[in-house]
């Protein structure tokens, strides 16, 4: 869950697979936590009503053990301190890269879980594995280029929608086209909806 400075975090997220829903104040982050089931809860240190602070503290008073993850423009040690007391388990200042909260999201869930995330893109009898870069149809491997690659998680991710028959994008600062020669491998995919499996609430 991720509460205010969230639309940029919120997005980068869910473009890496997982699950997030969203707070526009402490409160209602707050009643959100305590109603649901999350792995992770993002707190802007600056909510209004109750500060991020105050939230993780009433959340460690009902006994909810769900990580927190600050975020904050207080690059003061006093106010670090403050945080991981209250029972933050991380804390970033701002400005921040989105690249680092999501390496921080990873790192904190590791830590939590105890196993790796598994970041398989599947789509039918179709798996891509981000990490490894590896790509399978029904378990035999598929040999595919840089750019075939990253063509095909970008459908991967967005299953549903129609793009154009040569509908161009930008990888890597390169413009590249879908072409027939990119789809050798991958013919007559039966109807299926695509699961990222990274997908935490």
């Amino acid at each position: 869950m991720s509460a205010r400075s969230s639309t940029p975090v919120a997005t980068v997220l869910r473009y890496e697979g997982f699950t997030v829903e969203e707070a526009s104040s402490g409160r209602e982050a707050l009643a959100k936590a305590q109603g649901g089931s999350f792995d992770l809860v993002i707190l802007d240190v600056m909510l209004p009503d109750l500060d991020g602070f105050e939230v993780t503290r009433r959340l460690r008073a009902d006994g909810i053990r769900t990580p927190v993850l600050f975020l904050t423009a207080r690059a003061e040690v006093e106010d670090r301190v403050a945080g991981l007391e209250v029972g933050g388990d991380d804390y970033v200042v701002k400005p921040f890269s989105l690249a680092e909260i999501v390496a921080r999201t990873k790192a904190i869930l590791r830590r939590v879980h105890g196993d790796p995330v598994d970041h398989a893109l599947r789509f039918a009898d179709l798996e891509m594995d981000e990490e490894s870069h590896e790509v399978f149809r029904a378990g035999v491997p598929v040999q595919l280029t840089a750019t075939e690659f990253n063509l095909l998680r970008l459908f991967l991710l967005n299953p549903r929608r129609v793009s154009p028959k040569n509908r161009s994008s930008t990888t890597s600062g390169t413009t590249t086209s879908w072409q027939p020669q990119h789809r050798r491998d991958l013919r007559s995919l039966p109807a299926a909806q695509a699961r990222t499996s990274t997908g935490r609430r």
